[in-house]
């Protein structure tokens, strides 16, 4: 009875030994098995492991891809025009020796701090060899790229791989968008007015030409006129000639009736006259203006 008190304390204590003794590996997982510190065996495949009991342990990291985001970080480009950039990381642990020696016990918590430091240190080097026209571009892919390889170099110390970087937010401080504005508002009415002289120019030039162009043509009218008004009356005055010269009363009649017409148009001045004058005395009117003269008519 005495033998059975202590037997099963002992197969107790034994069993839990055994039980201890083993260790799982989910296929999501990595181990290391530790004894004292130190890794004595590394286990990247799933399954049923055994390690010495109350000396060695076994840490265990997450074989997975992570992520990692980056917080709002302001940069200086080459403009020197400030901007706020954050991103996200996509890592996961490479070598799991290299990992627990530079994090020791802080695990994956410590080396996403380490990491974010990293990340911040790239894209300040990245950003800052670069304009603020190619960062706030569409195309952003180079610059990525640069500041992956140079996380991934810095980041291989940790026993870290970084598989991929990205650009999640590249904006200008808030305290600066309202200078911003009121710049390319700015540049804008420049490029407005710029713009509004020109047309001005280009009008004041065609209306300059179409004045030209009228007062040349107006020009050439006239003369042509006066041209064909010469030639007319010369050619009238020929018709005439030749008319009178052929038939003088009929010459003589024709001027009379022209002088008539003149002189009682509606509207015309009044005429004041003896009613003994010429005026009324149609034949001998007619005579005269035969004889050549030029018909008086004295206002009495």
């Amino acid at each position: 009875m005495m033998r059975a008190q202590y037997l099963i304390p002992v197969a107790v204590v034994l069993g839990g030994l055994a039980l201890s003794s083993f260790y799982v590996v989910d296929e999501r997982e990595k181990a290391l098995v530790l004894q004292f510190g130190e890794v004595t065996t590394v286990r990247t495949d799933p399954g049923l492991g055994f390690k010495v009991p109350l000396i060695q342990t076994v840490a265990k990291y997450d074989d997975r891809i992570l992520s990692i985001n980056t917080q709002p970080l302001e940069v200086t480009p080459l403009d020197d025009r400030r901007l706020v950039v954050d991103a996200f990381a996509r890592w996961r642990i490479a070598d799991t020796v290299r990992f627990r020696e530079a994090v020791g016990t802080g695990g994956e918590a410590f080396a996403k701090s380490r990491l974010d430091g990293i990340l911040n240190n790239a894209i300040r080097e990245v950003m800052g060899s670069v304009p603020s026209t190619a960062v706030l571009s569409d195309d952003r892919t180079a610059l990525m790229n640069q500041i992956r390889d140079q996380a991934k170099r810095e980041a291989a110390s940790l026993g870290v791989d970084v598989i991929d970087v990205r650009l999640t937010r590249t904006d200008l401080p808030t305290q600066n968008l309202a200078a911003t504005y009121a710049r390319m508002r700015a540049e804008r009415e420049r490029e407005a007015a710029d713009e509004r002289a020109r047309g001005g120019e280009a009008a004041q030039r065609v209306r300059a030409a179409a004045d030209r162009t009228v007062i040349e043509l107006t020009s050439a009218a006239r003369r042509q006129a006066e041209i064909i008004r010469g030639e007319a009356e010369a050619e009238a005055n020929g018709i005439y000639a030749e008319a009178y010269g052929r038939d003088q009363s009929f010459f003589a009649f024709t001027r009379a009736l022209q002088f008539y017409s003149d002189s009682l148009k509606p509207g015309s001045t009044s005429l004041v006259t003896n009613p003994s004058s010429l005026y009324f005395d149609y034949g001998h009117f007619v005579q005269s203006l035969g004889d050549g003269g030029t018909p008086v008519v004295a206002a009495q």
